[in-house]
């Protein structure tokens, strides 16, 4: 009984052990399955991209190289009027897409329930949402000037609708069943709406969330371009200073940071929208 009891507990450490190393290499082959592409396309990117440079295309001082730029780009990260240009850039973005959402949402959830308000304003949240954002500078300006609230202006106008259609295309997919099962057990509008239509609506908002932020950021950045702020250094307006200086390094070294702050964000509503998949039980793997 006791060689037995031993053996048994030998074999449990064995198979502990085994699936130890085999957690242990799904991680690191997880990691490394999503690295990989990344990093490639970047080694690719900066090959065709010193490759440009050196057939002679544009000259050095109009077009410079992958190591112009990212030295320009290794000094601004050690300067204090860096981050805080970029503090004052996030500040704005994170505040008009709070706003937005919050606008969205309640535009959203008052147009997809109430069949008059569809039929009146449907088509323009849509129209609303295809129009560039650069053509409400000119109305921002001259109803707010050159101040932040032109800027939020924008931003918001920019968000919304893709925010607000992305709620409505949600509630649309909600499973009729879900309704009438809501409905028996005795939810009423709003708490119909916070325990069976939002969370049923889930996936189609974050991707209006996801959308709403690529327009917010876009708008933003046009912003930051025609709205010049004293005082108030941003990402824009170094882009801008850069393009006045004719200042190559600096102008492309910008536009990485613009480039990697948007990967950032996407990857972090990538891992929303995975979460999300795997609460469902939707996030199937093969292998």
């Amino acid at each position: 009984m006791t060689m037995t009891t031993d053996i048994s507990q030998q074999i449990a450490g064995l198979d502990a052990l085994e699936l130890s190393h085999r957690e242990q290499r799904g991680v690191a082959a997880r990691i490394w399955s999503r690295a990989w592409p990344m990093i490639s396309a970047i080694v690719l990117v900066l090959a065709i991209w010193e490759l440009v440079v050196l057939s002679g295309w544009r000259p050095e001082y109009v077009f410079p190289g992958p190591v112009a730029v990212f030295g320009d780009l290794w000094t601004r990260l050690g300067d204090a009027e860096f981050y805080q240009a970029v503090a004052v850039t996030m500040r704005r973005a994170v505040t008009g897409f709070a706003v937005a959402v919050l606008v969205g949402l309640v535009v959203g959830a008052a147009v997809s329930r109430v069949r008059p308000l569809r039929a009146a304003f449907g088509s323009l949240i849509t129209g609303l949402q295809t129009m560039p954002s650069i053509a409400w500078f000119p109305l921002a300006i001259l109803l707010f000037k050159l101040s932040e609230s032109a800027i939020l202006f924008v931003v918001v106008l920019g968000a919304a609708p893709s925010i607000a259609n992305g709620l409505i295309a949600g509630v649309d997919y909600t499973p009729p069943i879900l309704l009438r099962a809501g409905h028996i057990l005795g939810l009423r509008r709003l708490a119909l709406y916070r325990h069976v239509i939002l969370p049923a609506s889930l996936p189609s908002f974050l991707s209006g969330l996801k959308q709403g932020w690529a327009f917010a950021w876009r708008s933003l950045m046009a912003g930051e371009l025609l709205v010049i702020i004293a005082n108030q250094t941003s990402i824009g307006e170094q882009l801008d200073n850069a393009r006045e200086l004719s200042d190559a390094p600096g102008l492309l070294a910008t536009m990485i940071v613009i480039l990697v702050i948007g990967i950032v964000v996407d990857m972090c509503f990538g891992a929303a929208d995975n979460a999300l998949r795997r609460r469902w039980g939707l996030d199937q793997r093969v292998g």
